[in-house]
Order: structure tokens, then C-alpha cells, then sequence
């Protein structure tokens, strides 16, 4: 079964930028779509994005619209997530997840296989 982990997370402050990575450990990743969610304390797990096998395909929730990226290359096995103009309310941590179909879901209950998480926190 394929196993994720992320990097990249970290303390920026608010304007900033990060990108972060989720690396998976074997080639089938590229028939897995792949989510980006996050949870901050106290909050229920929020989806940001997803990204179909082929890349074709990606959305985004609406607060990071314009602010957000997110990306693959089979090729690395990895998955990205490009966050500029980060703001105080994008402080969480970031988990990035892996649905057994091409396609990409909104909902967390469709992804099977999920990272450790990593921490982004965001100072004004």
C-alpha cells in the first residue's frame, strides 16, 4: 500500500509563501488522485485541493482560490502544494491523501490513505 509523507510545513509570516511536498513510496501513486486538507485546533478537517492522476483535472476550496497551487510529477512520485499569500487563517496542519480512483473528491471519506501531517503556522 502506498504510504505518504509530507514536508515543508513551518512558521512564515503573513504575506509569505511555502510549498509543500508529499512524497509517496511507490509508482502507483500516479493512479491515485491526491487531496490536500487541512484542521486547525478545534476545527473539524477542511479540504483545500485535489489533483487528478493525470494532473488535468484540480480544485479548490474558495478561501485559497488564487492563493494556492497544487501540483504532481509522477515521475517523483509527489504531490505539491504552492501557498502564497498566506494569512493568518491558514494556519493548520496540512495532510495530504491518496484516492484508489483518477479522480479527485471534495470529501475526506473518498481518500484512503493519508500522511502524518505537517504543521504550517502563520504569524501576523
Amino acid at each position: 500500500q502506498v504510504q505518504l509523507v509530507e514536508s515543508g510545513g513551518g512558521l512564515v509570516q503573513a504575506g509569505g509563501s511555502l510549498r509543500l511536498s508529499c512524497a509517496a513510496s511507490e509508482r502507483t501513486f500516479s493512479r491515485y488522485a491526491m487531496g490536500w486538507f487541512r484542521q486547525a485546533p478545534g476545527k473539524e478537517r477542511e479540504f483545500v485541493a485535489f489533483i487528478s492522476w493525470s494532473g488535468s483535472s484540480t480544485d479548490y476550496v474558495d478561501s485559497v482560490k488564487g492563493r494556492f497551487t497544487i501540483s504532481r510529477d509522477n515521475a517523483k512520485n509527489t504531490v505539491y502544494l504552492q501557498m502564497n499569500s498566506l494569512n493568518l487563517e491558514d494556519t493548520a496542519t496540512y495532510y495530504c491523501a491518496a484516492r484508489p480512483t483518477g479522480y479527485g473528491s471534495r470529501w475526506y471519506g473518498d481518500y484512503n490513505i493519508w500522511g502524518q501531517g505537517t504543521q504550517v503556522t502563520v504569524s501576523s
